[in-house]
């Protein structure tokens, strides 16, 4: 039995936070995570929910990532 490597082509990350600056933290160091794969961020999807009792803010982001593509010369 041996190894078998393969790209990783897409990759779906969520987040959360209670906060926007302790979110965009969280993804900005997926991204620099992920630059070692060769994923770029293809599509960014965010939204922010209102606790009804408490009234506490969440914020939370779903990071598409693809596999970069190679640029031509």
């Amino acid at each position: 039995m041996g190894f078998s490597f393969e790209m990783i082509e897409d990759k779906i990350e969520c987040f959360e936070a209670t906060d926007l600056t302790t979110l965009e933290k969280k993804i900005n160091e997926q991204i620099e995570n992920n630059r070692a794969l060769l994923l770029e961020v293809h599509h960014v999807s965010h939204q922010m929910c209102i606790e009804a009792e408490s009234k506490r803010l969440y914020y939370s982001a779903i990071v598409h990532f693809k596999l970069r593509k190679k640029s031509v010369l």
